[in-house]
C-alpha cells in the first residue's frame, strides 16, 4: 500500500494505462493474458483506455487488438484523439521553449528526437535506440539536419541517451533553466521527455475523466515510470508494475508482478475485477460521442 494517507477506491468504472513497460512486454508483446483481461474489463462494462508517451499513430495496433472505444493520448498527454486518430485536443511546446529545450540537449551531448503530429524528425539514423523505437511505433524518422520549422509545432522532444548519469544531470539543468515551460519527465531510463507544462499523465486523467463522465476517483491507473507519478495522484486506484523503480512504487496503492510476467493482467484480476464496481460506468458516451457501442 502506498504511504499516502487515503484509501483505494472500490469502485472503477474506467482503468486508464501506460503502454511501454505496463501493458507490452519489453519485447512489445502484447500477451494473451493481457487481452484477455481487456475483454474482461469490456465484458465488465469497465471501461479502458490507454495513455502513452508514443505519438498516437504508434499506438494503432494496440487500439484494434484491444478493440479501444475510448479516447487515445500519446505525448505523455500533449495529444489525445479519437480511436480513429482523429485530433480532440493538444498542447504543443511553446517555439522558445522547444528551441531552448534542443539547446540544453545539444550542450550535454544527447540524441534528440522531436515528435511533431504524425512525424518524427531525428538528426541521426544511427543514434542510440533509434531502431527500438522504430520498432516500438511502427515508422521510422525522417531525417533532417536541423529543426527548422518544426519548433512552432512540437508535441514532444525526447532527449536519448544510453548514459543515464548523463540524463540525469541533463534533467536537473533542464529542470533549472526551463522552470514552468515544460514537463520534465522520464518515459524510459533512456529516455527524457520534453512536453507542454499541460501535457502530463494526470492532467490527461482529468481530461478523460470530464470527457467521459467518468469522476475521477472511480478511474484505476496503472504503469511502470516516472511519468506515471502524475496519473496516480489523480486516480482513485493506483497500480504500479514490479518493473517500476522504488519511487514509482512507493507512489502506487498497490504493486503488481513485472511486465515480463504478466502484471498488468494480473493486476486486473486482483484489484479491479474482484472488488464492487459501477454498474453502468461504459454509460453513454460511446455513441454520444460517436465511438461506436460499448465493448
Amino acid at each position: 500500500m502506498s504511504p499516502a494517507a487515503r484509501s483505494p477506491s472500490a469502485t472503477i468504472s474506467l482503468v486508464v494505462s501506460d503502454v511501454d513497460g505496463t501493458l507490452v512486454t519489453d519485447d512489445k508483446i502484447l500477451t494473451e493474458r493481457t487481452q484477455a483481461a481487456v475483454a474482461k474489463l469490456h465484458a465488465a462494462e469497465i471501461a479502458f483506455a490507454i495513455i502513452s508517451a508514443r505519438p498516437p499513430r504508434g499506438l494503432r495496433l494496440l487500439i484494434e487488438r484491444l478493440k479501444i472505444t475510448t479516447p487515445v493520448t500519446g505525448f505523455n498527454g500533449g495529444l489525445m484523439t479519437t480511436p480513429e486518430l482523429l485530433p480532440l485536443a493538444q498542447h504543443l511546446l511553446s517555439p522558445a521553449a522547444a528551441r531552448q529545450t534542443v539547446e540544453i540537449i545539444d550542450a550535454h551531448g544527447a540524441q534528440i528526437w522531436m515528435f511533431c503530429g504524425e512525424d518524427w524528425l531525428a538528426r541521426d539514423r544511427a543514434g542510440p535506440y533509434l531502431e527500438l523505437e522504430q520498432h516500438t511505433i511502427g515508422y521510422g524518422p525522417i531525417i533532417v539536419e536541423d529543426f527548422g520549422r518544426a519548433f512552432a509545432a512540437a508535441a514532444k522532444i525526447v532527449a536519448v541517451s544510453d548514459d543515464v548519469d548523463l540524463l540525469t544531470r541533463l534533467e536537473q539543468h533542464a529542470r533549472a533553466a526551463l522552470a514552468d515551460r515544460a514537463t520534465i519527465a522520464r518515459s524510459q531510463p533512456y529516455y527524457l521527455d520534453f512536453t507542454h507544462p499541460l501535457a502530463n499523465k494526470g492532467v490527461a486523467i482529468a481530461e478523460l475523466a470530464k470527457r467521459l463522465g467518468i469522476p475521477e476517483n472511480e478511474i484505476a491507473v496503472i504503469g511502470d515510470g516516472g511519468n506515471d507519478i502524475a496519473m496516480f495522484e489523480r486516480g482513485g486506484l493506483s497500480i504500479a508494475m514490479g518493473n517500476a523503480g522504488p519511487q514509482v512504487q512507493g507512489a502506487a496503492d498497490f504493486v503488481t508482478d513485472p511486465n515480463s510476467q504478466d502484471g498488468f493482467a494480473k493486476a486486473i484480476e486482483r484489484y479491479v475485477l474482484r472488488g464492487p464496481r459501477s454498474s453502468t460506468p461504459c454509460r453513454d458516451w460511446t455513441q454520444a460521442r460517436g465511438y461506436g457501442d460499448c465493448p
